[in-house]
């Protein structure tokens, strides 16, 4: 299917060249055709799709949209509440649960106008254990997670665009793998009322093929129910910021590098030479002390990461799994009692080595703009057991800071994603980075 960005297609609507129902009709199409082979969807809602979607073609014909989401189709990452359908969180144990209510985000979107089409297959709580789907390009291979369903479903031309989140990888690896865009902001940006995945390190994210439909999600969610409480919301604007070249990125290999397929080492080499011919410093932690210091900082990011998690799962999940223990993961079970072990101690002290990473990125502003690697550490797996690996993902998630995975290279004939991480609270000039980086695409 030809994708068609929402950003494109929406100036047709006020002129009545095509019709939000008419680009939805598309969708629900490829939907019809393709979902009994990639298996996207935990739930789906093509009746009230369609309603909105014509309560959406007359506001355009009246010239009153309510917003620059007014008629997107999406999807909605199946730890987000939703008034319409069941939330199942990827466990047996919700099948068909229903709250009655919008997240926070969901009610956002569908007040501004965006068409609710479905709720997205995530892995089992968000966590490791995976779900049905495949990934559209290579049905033998996973799509990543945990977002899996929003990722492929974007990339197989279903949707324009479906939320996801991440606590450790959960957008960035499902966008490398799938050939998408995927995009994780600032730490608390986006309002996360009415979903599972309250942790600490968890932010809502939005997987697109473009940056402007993108941040137009961003802002909205923002400018309706703002961040998460007491955060700062999305600042990113309404729209990506023009593209500027930075000035000196640096160059992180994170403990997934010697995990790397030789072709994404490659890949990443031929983007530093590119750069550097272009005039960007692109700086490594053999040549820059205060890099080489964040680079270690971060080494253990995934097993900080990990036990932070296990002690937060506890409470979520402790009734649960004393009542429904058997329906619940071998992996998960085996997280909650890596949690059970734990005491407040051992968390405070997983917190003030996740402080040591941060400040050890604060260090690097003023002598980089950004930095850079890998979305993974190559072509998504052959296997629907497991996701892949999140090395490359975890620092940025541990961070707190804004990341976008851009779908610039491929290995083995399969999308690889590359991945600029920015400073916390600096979500537009990474945009602007990234209009940038996308340049690359054509060389």
């Amino acid at each position: 299917m030809t994708q068609q960005p929402f950003s494109a297609v929406r100036a047709r609507f006020a002129d009545a060249s095509t019709t939000p129902r008419a680009y939805l009709e598309q969708h629900l199409a490829r939907i019809a055709q393709r979902e009994p082979e990639v298996k996207a969807f935990a739930a789906l809602n093509f009746a009230g799709a369609r309603a909105a979607a014509d309560e959406s073609t007359e506001r355009y014909k009246a010239g009153r949209p309510l917003s620059a989401v007014d008629g997107l189709p999406l999807g909605i990452k199946d730890i987000l509440e939703s008034e319409d359908m069941p939330t199942g969180f990827g466990s047996p144990i919700y099948t068909g649960w229903q709250s009655g209510r919008d997240a926070a985000a969901v009610y956002a979107l569908r007040s501004n106008g965006a068409i609710i089409v479905g709720k997205t297959v995530t892995t089992e709580f968000a966590a490791r254990h995976p779900g049905p789907t495949r990934n559209p390009l290579d049905l033998t291979r996973t799509p990543g997670g945990s977002s899996s369903g929003s990722a492929a479903a974007v990339a197989d031309g279903m949707l324009p665009a479906a939320m996801g989140s991440q606590v450790i990888g959960s957008v960035l690896r499902p966008a490398s793998y799938c050939g998408v865009m995927g995009f994780k902001p600032t730490y608390g940006a986006l309002n996360r009322g009415g979903g599972y995945d309250n942790f600490s390190q968890n932010c809502l994210g939005v997987l697109a093929h473009t940056l402007p439909d993108i941040w137009a999600i961003c802002h909205v969610i923002a400018e309706t129910v703002g961040g998460d409480p007491g955060c700062v919301a999305f600042q990113g604007g309404a729209e990506p910021a023009p593209a500027r070249r930075p000035a000196a990125l640096g160059l992180v290999e994170t403990a997934g590098w010697s995990k790397a397929q030789p072709a994404a080492r490659e890949r990443l080499q031929a983007f530093r030479t590119w750069a550097e011919t272009a005039g960007v410093r692109v700086l490594d932690r053999r040549a820059t002390p205060a890099l080489a210091a964040f680079e270690t900082a971060i080494a253990d990011a995934a097993d900080v990461s990990s036990g932070i998690n296990a002690w937060e799962f506890v409470w979520p999940l402790g009734a649960v799994a004393r009542h429904h223990a058997q329906l619940l993961s071998p992996s998960m079970r085996e997280r909650l009692e890596q949690g059970r072990k734990m005491r407040d101690a051992d968390y405070q002290a997983l917190l003030q080595r996740r402080n040591a990473m941060r400040t050890a990125q604060q260090a690097l502003r003023g002598t980089l703009d950004a930095l850079v690697t890998l979305g993974a550490t190559g072509s998504a797996p052959v296997g629907l057991e497991a996701t892949g690996d999140a090395a490359f993902n975890v620092p940025a998630t541990a961070l707190g800071a804004p990341a976008l995975s851009l779908p610039l290279f491929q290995v083995e004939g399969l999308p690889l994603g590359l991945q600029l991480i920015g400073f916390p609270g600096e979500d537009r000039a990474l945009s602007a980075m990234a209009g940038w980086a996308l340049e690359f695409a054509s060389v």
